[in-house]
C-alpha cells in the first residue's frame, strides 16, 4: 500500500491572487522553484477548510482520481509588509505559519459539462467520493474540476466535513446520507456507481483513512472555542468517514434515484 508522504515548502513569492476563490487563493512560487494555489489558514473559515482540503484530497488521490500535488506550506511574516492590498495584507498577516498549497496545473481548463472529459468510472467515483465527504461545492455553477493534459483533476474540496463547523452537533450527522447529489455536476455521467462503489470499499480501508487523518497538523487542530481535543477530532474525521463507507450502498441507490 502507498505511504502518503507530503513534503513540506517555504513560499518565497506571492505573485497573485484568485480572485474567483471566494478565500481569496493566490498563485505562489515555493523554494523547490514550483508554483502552487496557496490556501490561506486566515481566511474565511479558517483552518479547517485546510483539513477539509486534506482529508478530502487524499481520500481522491486514494481511490485513484487525480488531485495535484498537495503540499503544506510555510508563510512567513515579510509578504504582509510589503503588500499594498489592505485585504491581502490582512490575509497574509493572518496566515503567518502552515498553510496548504496545491501544485498548479498551467493550462489547465474549468471543467465545462458540455464539451469536457470524465469517462463513467471516473465520474461515479467522484461522486461517490463526494457523497462520503460531504462536498457540497460541485455543481454546475462551480464545478471544482480541471481538464488537463486529457485528464479531470479535482481541485477544492474545502466545502466538505461540514459538521465540523459545530463539533457539539456533530454526531447527528452520522446517520444521515447526502441528497444534495441531485446537483451534482458529474451526476449524468456516472452510470457505474455500483462498480466504483466496490473499488472504494477495496481501497479505502481502516488503516488508509487512519493514515490519511494522522496527517492533518496539530496545530490546525486546535483552537481554544473548540469542545474537543486535537485526539477526538481525529476519532471524529475517522468515525465520519467510517460511517459513510459502511452505508456506500445507500448512497449508490440515492444517487441512483437521483439521475
Amino acid at each position: 500500500m502507498n505511504t502518503i508522504d507530503i513534503r513540506t515548502v517555504d513560499v518565497v513569492q506571492y505573485i497573485q491572487p484568485l480572485r474567483e476563490g471566494g478565500s481569496l487563493p493566490a498563485i505562489v512560487k515555493a523554494d523547490d522553484d514550483f508554483l502552487y494555489v496557496l490556501k490561506f489558514r486566515g481566511a474565511g473559515q479558517g483552518k479547517k477548510v485546510l483539513i477539509s482540503e486534506l482529508i478530502g484530497g487524499e481520500l481522491a488521490r486514494s481511490i485513484g482520481l487525480k488531485v495535484p500535488e498537495l503540499v503544506f506550506m510555510n508563510l512567513d511574516d515579510s509578504f504582509s509588509k510589503t503588500e499594498p492590498d489592505e485585504e491581502i495584507q490582512d490575509l497574509l498577516k493572518f496566515s503567518v505559519g502552515l498553510n496548504l498549497g496545491l501544485h498548479f496545473l498551467s493550462e489547465a481548463i474549468m471543467y465545462d459539462p458540455l464539451v469536457s472529459i470524465a469517462d463513467s468510472i471516473t465520474a461515479s467515483k467522484v461522486v461517490l467520493l463526494d457523497s462520503i465527504i460531504s462536498n457540497i461545492d460541485r455543481t454546475a455553477k462551480n464545478t471544482n474540476l480541471l481538464n488537463w493534459k486529457n485528464e479531470l483533476w479535482l481541485i477544492d474540496h474545502g466545502a466538505s466535513f461540514y459538521f465540523h463547523h459545530n463539533w457539539e452537533q456533530w454526531r447527528n450527522h452520522l446517520n444521515r446520507t447526502f441528497p444534495i447529489i441531485k446537483d451534482h455536476v458529474l451526476l449524468e455521467r456516472a452510470n457505474l456507481l455500483s462498480e466504483a462503489s466496490l473499488e472504494i470499499k477495496k481501497l479505502v480501508t481502516p488503516e488508509k483513512i487512519a493514515e490519511i487523518v494522522s496527517k492533518v497538523p496539530e496545530d490546525w487542530l486546535t483552537h481554544e472555542s473548540e469542545p474537543l481535543t486535537p485526539d477526538e477530532m481525529r476519532a471524529a474525521y475517522i468515525e465520519f468517514i467510517t460511517s459513510r463507507l459502511s452505508k456506500i450502498d445507500e448512497l449508490v441507490k440515492e444517487a441512483e434515484d437521483a439521475r
